[in-house]
């Protein structure tokens, strides 16, 4: 006969969440912290860690587990006390579909005005989808490969991306688990509020509407003095000039929200042609769109306002079509 053995530790969390209708609960904010820092301490089974990541999606993260789960990965990330000045967190995992990543010349846009940005994101977890990662050599730039390659390249040029693979290796391993399951899990979440660098400001922005608040209050548990969170295009950072834009933030402890109108009256005919190699053009002034302007203007705007450079939603929009027309068009 087999010796009986013990309840494995991890056990405790799959319980709470998956006796049924009437027997489970959500994670307290201790309980979400202690279950991920035995995820990122591999001390799990993989079929446990299936079952966490699809219980927790069938019933979607609460704040207070977002905030939990946040705090453990933060703690493995070796980077995060590390004494830099960041004035802007923003995190790129969705990829883009529809059109192209136009906010990225939103932050061409903010760094060349002197606004030290950290951008973390991964590729390639779904298909048919255009990363960061994949498009940054079409701008010149170079992805960074550790958290003092991302320092050192904010040093010389205000601007990083660095791929979560090199900062948090298996919150990259879960994060592409997705192909696997079919879904995406709440890894998907919790990076984009990671802000690996400790940044004064953070800016995220996401695809379905309801996961905002959970963001928003989140951010507002981890003690974030100043965020916002909007519907991205395609879940990035990035506004969609043609619908109105809801930005939540967090300012000062204090919930806050403010809507966007729409710039267009009517909504544009999505470009059939994703080259990439139209961001360039775009910024160079060999090539026009006035959606691509917009968003690019629009986006800018939005981070204006959040750090601070822009009191009210008209002067952020000045002041982001100011840097756009006297932008230096070499890349």
């Amino acid at each position: 006969m087999n010796e009986l053995q013990g309840e494995h530790p991890f056990a405790e969390f799959i319980k709470i969440l998956g006796k049924g209708k009437k027997g489970s609960r959500p994670l307290t904010q201790d309980e979400a912290y202690r279950a991920m820092v035995m995820i990122l301490t591999d001390k799990v089974e993989p079929i446990q860690l299936g079952a966490f990541l699809m219980l927790m999606r069938v019933k979607e993260e609460t704040p207070e587990e977002l905030a939990g789960f946040v705090q453990a990965a933060r703690k493995s990330i070796a980077g995060h006390n590390h004494k830099v000045q960041i004035d802007l967190d923003w995190s790129s995992y969705a990829g883009k579909r529809r059109h192209l990543p136009w906010f990225l010349l939103s932050t061409l846009l903010l760094t060349e005005n002197g606004v030290r940005i950290f951008m973390h994101g991964a590729g390639g977890h779904t298909e048919g989808r255009i990363y960061t990662q994949n498009i940054l050599k079409y701008l010149g730039r170079n992805s960074a490969t550790s958290i003092d390659d991302a320092i050192k390249q904010i040093n010389e040029t205000n601007f990083s991306y660095l791929p979560l693979e090199y900062f948090c290796p298996k919150l990259y391993e879960m994060i592409n688990l997705r192909p696997i399951m079919g879904l995406r899990s709440p890894v998907h979440t919790l990076v984009r509020l990671l802000n690996p660098l400790n940044a004064s400001h953070g800016i995220q922005g996401i695809f379905h509407p309801s996961y905002r608040q959970v963001h928003q209050k989140a951010a507002l548990l981890l003690k974030q003095p100043s965020m916002a969170v909007l519907k991205g295009e395609g879940g990035e950072t990035e506004r969609n000039p043609d619908v109105d834009c809801l930005v939540q933030s967090v300012k000062k402890n204090q919930l806050d929200e403010e809507l966007w109108p729409a710039l267009f009256a009517r909504r544009h005919v999505k470009s059939e042609n994703l080259d990439p190699q139209n961001l360039a053009l775009l910024w160079q002034g060999e090539l026009s769109d006035e959606f691509a302007e917009a968003t690019i203007i629009g986006t800018a705007a939005i981070a204006l306002k959040l750090i601070g450079r822009a009191d009210t939603q008209q002067q952020a929009y000045d002041l982001a079509t100011q840097y756009w027309l006297e932008r230096q068009v070499s890349l």
